[in-house]
């Protein structure tokens, strides 16, 4: 594909700046309105609610995948660049893992359409992440690429079985277990290579410490994907959500610095999804073991991610200006980790 000769304009550029890393807004959004769906069903919340989320998650991620195909057709060489940095690269699977999520909260409404859906992001998925690890086992990669956002497309492959219960799809025990068994090895591998380089290595710019939360998506999802696929909530199960809950409580105070850590940055985004989890796994898991302090800790983190979610999505939409986000004149991955000796670093 060659870009095609355009004369530059302001609108072009707007484009040209749109971030993969962008979709982590529909994907935060996509995976509360799944929330709120179990909310729905386990504690008979309105289901207008649910619908109301999923309708925003849906519109979320048309307008990305259009914003994208425009940047796709007019700035080839730009998403070129975006796929191989070895850090905005794993972003690409946040368009994935959404598209992964929605057919559970489009299944009622249209069942044939959310099994489309589902197979090919369950095929992209697959394809995403082979191509990620090759990537990994092929270059040689740098100490300071260690940062959550490699997590991602280790929690796509987590996300594949969650919604094949509603779906009704044939034949696809085998590729649920495949999905968290790959998952979770590479979750082990790549969570303790990340620990690793917080430990030894200077701390995360600011901007990217907010993302420290994909820390936990891991273990959220790899939760409610070992439930769906064992049918079971057992020993193992619960070890996974209480490991979630532990590393989550030992995180939230990244949520603490948004407002001063950094203007907005697509980086903020990358809290939403792993709160959704978090929500979606607590939920599930006080269906499974109903009672006081489960039901407390599910409604008390659905409560969160919602008011985090609504938040960003305020800031973002209602004073695009303010928040720095005007003409999508984001900061990605690049921008932040342009090594510090061009900033001033000693390292």
């Amino acid at each position: 594909m060659i870009e095609l000769p355009l004369p530059p304009t302001p609108a072009r550029a707007k484009i040209n700046r749109l971030p993969i890393g962008l979709f982590g807004s529909a994907m935060g959004v996509t995976g509360l309105s799944v929330a709120w769906q179990l909310a729905s069903e386990r504690y008979g919340s309105p289901e207008w609610i649910a619908r109301a989320v999923a309708v925003v998650a849906v519109t979320a991620f048309l307008l990305m995948v259009a914003g994208y195909v425009i940047k796709l057709v007019i700035a080839f060489p730009s998403v070129q660049e975006e796929f191989r940095h070895p850090i905005d690269g794993n972003l690409f699977g946040t368009a994935l893992i959404s598209l992964l999520q929605l057919p559970i909260v489009i299944s009622p409404f249209a069942h044939r359409v959310a099994q489309i859906i589902w197979i090919a992001g369950a095929t992209g998925m697959t394809s995403f992440a082979w191509l990620v690890v090759s990537r990994w086992i092929n270059h040689r990669q740098r100490v300071a690429y260690a940062t959550p956002a490699w997590i991602i497309p280790i929690v796509g492959v987590l996300t594949i079985p969650l919604a094949l219960p509603s779906l009704g799809i044939p034949h696809v025990h085998g590729l649920m277990v495949a999905a968290l068994a790959i998952g979770s090895f590479f979750a082990l591998l790549l969570v303790t290579l990340v620990f690793s380089r917080l430990l030894l290595d200077p701390p995360l710019p600011a901007a990217l410490r907010p993302s420290l939360l994909i820390l936990v998506s891991p273990f959220a999802v790899g939760y409610s994907a070992y439930t769906v696929t064992a049918q079971r909530t057992d020993l193992l199960a619960e070890s996974l959500f209480m490991l979630t809950l532990f590393l989550l409580t030992t995180l939230l105070g990244q949520l603490r610095d948004l407002p001063v850590c950094c203007p907005i940055r697509v980086s903020w985004w990358s809290v939403g999804f792993p709160l959704a989890s978090c929500s979606v796994a607590a939920l599930r898991f006080a269906a499974a073991e109903p009672g006081f302090i489960t039901d407390a800790i599910a409604l008390a983190l659905l409560s969160l991610a919602t008011a985090v979610t609504i938040a960003l999505l305020v800031v973002t939409l209602i004073d695009p200006g303010k928040a720095g986000l005007s003409g999508f004149h984001v900061c990605s991955c690049r921008d932040i980790l342009t090594f510090p000796r061009a900033r001033g670093s000693k390292r």
